[in-house]
């Protein structure tokens, strides 16, 4: 059933049932705060619409802009009543150009551009944030401006410039990105910068933080241990865009809690025509290793400016889901277009219409999770086949960690799914977790207790109905940080939607 949305005035988009609501999308969406949607009210709306998780990209804006833009998510989270997350991007080694004399600066094919360590007033040369760009480029480098909107050859390299031509013309604006397609680069993958916006980050609690630009598993490495030591539970996301990631995507995937398949740098650092099989082999190496996939950039681009997508990018979406995304993400849709609670309400839609073909033909593979006791692991996959085999309305997990709803969440199960917990860390966490529905308890001690919540829980938000089956995933205390109870109950007349 696709979520019950109610169009009010312009495109304010509200729902007629509280999150988390059992018609949200599987598929989590992650969207993007930005100049078009950091109003108070504006977040608020996006939560209605759909929205699991924020992103905040530390590429843009300021310390006390990161820190208003957090402040007031949590705030809009409180009042919503939904725990949404919060997704801190790192900008790690990006390269970008410097202020233009001429901005923006239309480059014709044959014209030539001289990179220089510092401006001159010319309009034909350009300056870099990278201080050794020079030293590392090599006649017959390309270098790609504005995500490949500009396409140059390196022509010959000097102590102190690097003069270029033209072989793909378009238009540049200043502090645009470049990319250098196959050329080694010595910078390192944290910068002081993303050090200590990633201190900050900890200080915070911020649930998932994105390191760009990854090349090996030491990468990942070093930023996790920077966040133990700063005492941070916060899950690493090693995002995937350049041609050294895909040769040791194996070892990246395991090393990171979770991937992100950033399509906009990918797509420049390696021909474009390989974009979509790198995508699905990314996705299909997470599902693998029960890592969490995001597929991210240009989702629904048109929706900047229009008020519907394209057919292209509707089969985008509905693609990355069948293929097995965990999460889609909105970016300048979001962060600068024109509708930011339109494309995120239409970006529901899609993902819940290719979710109802998902069901019916999932492909499941059943196999032990590392991440958890593997009692839980066994226990909470049989508790999917149980709830499938008895048709049960519901499952319902009880989690500290979220580990277990993990689990859960990579069985793809047709069954709606809640996450269960007293932690407010964990409850957000679970919003990257595909088809995990995140509701506070403060009653896993106390299963009968806690049975009854949920029941009553059910009764007053979805139509679970008398003689309906719920499947619990719980502790007993047995096997130590294991969840070996798994309980089928049936609603009875006494539940109730009274107060507890």
């Amino acid at each position: 059933m696709p979520p019950r949305i109610t169009a009010l005035t312009g495109h304010m988009l509200r729902r007629t049932m509280p999150r988390p609501s059992l018609d949200d999308a599987c598929t989590k969406i992650i969207a993007t705060v930005g100049p078009a949607c950091d109003d108070p009210h504006q977040i608020e709306e996006l939560i209605e619409a759909g929205v699991d998780v924020f992103r905040i990209n530390t590429a843009h804006g300021n310390r006390e802009q990161h820190e208003t833009v957090l402040a007031r998510i949590r705030n809009a989270s409180k009042k919503c009543g939904f725990p949404v997350g919060v997704l801190l991007d790192l900008a790690g080694p990006k390269i970008r150009l410097g202020q233009l004399h001429q901005d923006p600066l239309v480059c014709h094919e044959g014209m030539r551009i001289t990179f220089v360590r510092q401006a001159t007033g010319r309009s034909d040369e350009v300056t870099s944030t990278y201080d050794q760009l020079i030293e590392e480029l090599q006649p017959g480098d390309r270098v790609m401006l504005a995500d490949g909107t500009v396409s140059l050859r390196v022509e010959s390299v000097q102590q102190d410039r690097a003069e270029c031509v033209v072989t793909g013309g378009g238009s540049v604006r200043s502090r645009q990105g470049i990319n250098l397609p196959g050329v080694q680069l010595s910078v390192p993958a944290l910068l002081p910068r993303d050090i200590e916006n990633a201190i900050w980050a900890a200080e915070n609690e911020i649930d998932f933080i994105s390191l760009s630009f990854v090349r090996s598993p030491e990468d990942v490495q070093q930023l996790k241990e920077l966040l133990d030591k700063h005492g941070s539970s916060a899950l690493v996301i090693a995002k995937i865009e350049k041609p050294e990631a895909l040769d040791q995507l194996e070892e990246i995937v395991d090393k990171a809690d979770g991937v992100m398949v950033a399509r906009g740098d990918l797509g420049v650092e390696i021909d474009v025509a390989k974009t979509p099989v790198a995508q699905k082999r990314i996705i299909r190496v997470c599902r693998e290793k029960m890592k969490p996939v995001i597929v991210a950039t240009q989702m629904l681009e048109s929706m900047h400016t229009n008020t519907r997508p394209t057919r292209a990018e509707a089969s985008d979406v509905a693609n990355a889901i069948l293929d097995g995304a965990d999460a889609c993400m909105l970016s300048g849709e979001t962060a600068i277009g024109d509708h930011p609670a339109l494309a995120v309400a239409t970006m529901s839609r899609i993902m819940t219409c290719t979710e109802q073909e998902l069901m019916r033909n999932p492909h499941r593979k059943h196999q032990l999770n590392c991440r958890v006791h593997p009692i839980t692991s066994a226990v909470t996959q049989a508790a999917t086949h149980v709830a499938e085999s008895i048709e049960a309305k519901l499952i319902v997990i009880a989690t500290r960690s979220g580990n277990t709803a993990w689990v859960n969440s990579q069985s793809r199960s047709r069954i709606p799914t809640i996450g269960a917990s007293e932690s407010l860390h964990t409850l957000r966490r679970m919003n990257l977790l595909w088809g995990i529905k995140p509701l506070e308890s403060r009653h896993l001690e106390d299963t009968s207790t806690f049975i009854d919540q949920m029941c009553r829980w059910g009764r007053e938000h979805t139509n679970l109905q008398q003689n309906d089956h719920i499947v619990f995933v719980t502790g007993t205390g047995v096997v130590d940080k294991a969840h070996n109870l798994m309980i089928v109950h049936t609603v009875d007349e006494k539940s109730s939607v009274d107060d507890e």
